[in-house]
């Protein structure tokens, strides 16, 4: 059977069946990021991305500066992601020698350059002749165990909820945005967030990975899904992916707190679009006509 045949989140899944860890493992395969057990008050954040030319990104379309840039942000929203804190980052990159020295210095000036604002150190990598350019950013992170946000912690009850707006990052939100670490540690120290995801690959699939590892369902409503003045149609603004802002649920009074104390002092908009529900009730959105539409975990997807 070939990978497309089985598909990319069901291969996730086959291999994550197939690898063991030991005790020191709090959480592997399936979330946004690694969790290791390191001392009484925090755990440590392991994640990985790889930024592939003309799978991510057309080497005419984009500045050496934006490759950067993107390369490194994508782990960094991950961190977020999880309520932890970017430390240290690893960066390997597969390159033709037929490039110059100052493209390969516009990569890493975008890197430093977000690496700075952050606080994160770069302290190695490796290097490889490659026809196609490919950037694999490794990432350490930290945070405290009180803090810490999983995938799988909505609960029955939760309200759903989504900072910014989606849709249409292709035009080129994709190639300059900004990781949204300081709103995620805001919520994370001062709300209990049930669970927690970055939208990469589309509001419905990254949704969809929430529900299954929490083994719930969900309930949308168009009209307060916030779109960009980007985005092409509704349709396309939750499946599209590379809009790097979170999804999250709390439960409900801990939300309305959040919108009496919180919302107003953000610069960054955060908007309530649905609610978690039982299983059986599967996972649907309301359409502004009243009628409930079944969604699927459909999205930018590899295989």
């Amino acid at each position: 059977m070939r990978l497309k045949d089985i598909g990319e989140i069901a291969l996730v899944k086959r291999l994550a069946k197939r690898i063991r860890v030991d005790s020191s493992v709090i959480k592997g395969i399936g979330d946004d990021a690694a969790v290791i057990r390191w001392t009484r008050t925090k755990h440590l954040l392991f994640t990985c991305d790889m930024l592939i030319e003309d799978v991510h990104f057309k080497l005419r379309q984009i500045t050496p500066y934006q490759i950067g840039w993107k390369a490194l942000g994508r782990n960094i929203s991950d961190i977020a992601a999880m309520g932890g804190v970017p430390r240290y980052a690893l960066i390997s990159i597969g390159i033709s020698p037929n490039l110059s020295t100052f493209f390969l210095d516009g990569i890493y000036k975008g890197m430093a350059g977000l690496a700075k604002t952050f606080g994160i150190n770069m302290v190695g990598g490796d290097m490889a002749r490659s026809d196609k350019l490919v950037i694999d950013v490794s990432m350490i992170g930290e945070v405290e165990r009180d803090n810490l946000a999983l995938r799988s912690g909505a609960r029955v009850g939760d309200v759903i909820l989504i900072t910014g707006s989606i849709g249409g990052s292709i035009k080129g939100k994709h190639l300059k945005f900004i990781p949204r670490l300081k709103e995620a540690r805001m919520l994370v120290k001062d709300f209990k967030i049930n669970s927690m995801i970055d939208i990469s690959d589309g509001l419905t699939v990254d949704l969809w990975r929430i529900l299954d590892a929490s083994k719930v369902g969900a309930l949308l409503y168009e009209n307060m899904i916030p779109l960009s003045k980007e985005a092409d149609s509704f349709k396309k603004a939750i499946s599209e992916g590379e809009d790097f802002e979170l999804l999250f649920t709390m439960g409900l009074n801990e939300a309305r707190r959040f919108f009496k104390t919180r919302l107003a002092k953000m610069d960054t908009p955060v908007a309530l679009i649905g609610k978690i529900v039982r299983k059986r009730q599967g996972y649907k959105v309301i359409r502004n006509d009243g009628k409930k539409r079944s969604l699927r975990g459909e999205g930018y997807l590899h295989f």
